[in-house]
């Protein structure tokens, strides 16, 4: 993490510093945010805390078509959590967010450094969400990056073709129940190609995984090759709707991690009621087992999101998980309201104490229970 903030602080010194050339141009901007959640259900009942994400953009022009660009932006967050007249707890944390250099023209871009790649047809439970981890309960979506680079062609007729390398990415993303073995690098691409109702896409990754062996008494780790397959495709017709499916393989036996299959169907549908009322819905099936296809342990989560707009200002969101394994119900309203240059968020949760859902980040255990959270966000 130091060598990555020492990465960031020069760049930011040197973008802050340089000289502009006729027709070149550099930004600053930023998010703030601020919040306090109140939880009498968690070990610490209240929690607050401050997020800044500084920013800085460099664009230069080569041609009419053409330019380079760079960004730059760290993640800053303090938190507190208190048992009022007991207990205090304080962490924080800073860490580079997105570093990219980038050059681009009408058909072809190539990225690299440290940035977000996702892509795919659903929209909230995602099979293809290897290389983020949002949250669809966090109103800002963020997540971070990937160190790597990332080439993308797009065709005159609007099929486009992605191919990337990663390295450097050792903690676990998105649905991976093992790590990435240490300096070695991850490949893959997808090619996407536009139907007469909307798109079709299949995607591919390889990495090396780590594993421990399960005839090992001394649980060893060792390592294989894994290969990930995955195919979507979305369609408007009347109603939006969706398929994404993925399978990951391990090659050498990792017990109920050597195969992973994934799958989401969904579609959502904006009715003429009031300032209208978008319905979206999903339901998705992951399974993990030593055999492929045999489905040995599996779970199963309904997903229905509720937007209406209140009026110019003012939208409310709601979102209710089904598990069908356990029967447990877990539930999120979000009141926003939006100032000038700034946002509101009022939230609001009633889950089971025993938290569970798939491919959530590590806060998940924070809204475990009932609770209600605030929040203030400033754009500059």
């Amino acid at each position: 993490m130091q060598t990555n903030f020492r990465i960031l602080t020069g760049i930011l010194t040197a973008l802050a510093f340089c000289q502009l050339r006729a027709g070149d141009t550099i930004t600053f901007k930023g998010l703030l945010t601020a919040y306090t959640h109140l939880n009498s259900e968690n070990k610490l009942h209240l929690w607050g805390g401050i997020r800044f994400i500084p920013q800085i953009n460099y664009e230069h022009k080569l041609t009419t078509n053409s330019l380079i660009d760079i960004e730059a932006s760290a993640n800053i967050l303090g938190n507190a959590g208190s048992l009022p007249f007991d207990t205090l707890s304080l962490d924080g944390n800073v860490k580079p967010y997105r570093l990219w250099a980038r050059y681009s023209s009408a058909q072809f871009e190539f990225r690299a450094g440290l940035q977000k790649i996702n892509f795919g047809s659903a929209t909230m439970l995602r099979p293809l969400m290897w290389f983020d981890q949002m949250d669809p309960r966090d109103p800002l979506r963020l997540t971070d990056g990937v160190w790597g680079a990332l080439a993308r062609y797009y065709f005159l007729n609007n099929a486009n073709i992605w191919l990337w390398g990663l390295y450097g990415n050792n903690q676990l993303k998105g649905w991976e129940p093992l790590k990435t073995r240490k300096n070695s690098p991850e490949f893959g691409g997808r090619f996407q190609h536009p139907l007469p109702a909307g798109e079709a896409a299949v995607t591919y990754h390889h990495r090396t995984a780590i594993y421990r062996m399960p005839a090992d008494t001394n649980f060893r780790q060792a390592y294989s090759p894994e290969n990930r397959i995955g195919f979507d495709f979305k369609l408007d017709i009347v109603v939006g709707c969706w398929l994404e499916a993925t399978w990951s393989n391990v090659s050498k036996k990792a017990g109920i991690y050597t195969n992973q299959h994934i799958l989401n169907a969904g579609a959502d549908y904006t009715f003429g009621c009031g300032n209208g009322l978008n319905i979206v819905f999903e339901q998705l099936l992951f399974s993990f087992s030593e055999k492929p296809f045999s489905f040995e342990s599996t779970g199963t989560f309904s997903l229905l999101n509720l937007g209406y707009p209140l009026g110019i200002f003012d939208n409310i969101n709601a979102i209710v998980y089904f598990d069908w394994k356990s029967h447990k119900t877990y539930n999120f309203i979000n009141w926003q309201h939006q100032f000038k240059s700034k946002t509101l968020y009022l939230m609001g949760y009633f889950n089971p104490k025993e938290y569970y859902l798939p491919a959530q980040s590590d806060n998940g255990v924070l809204y475990a229970g009932t609770g209600i959270q605030a929040m203030l966000v400033i754009n500059y």
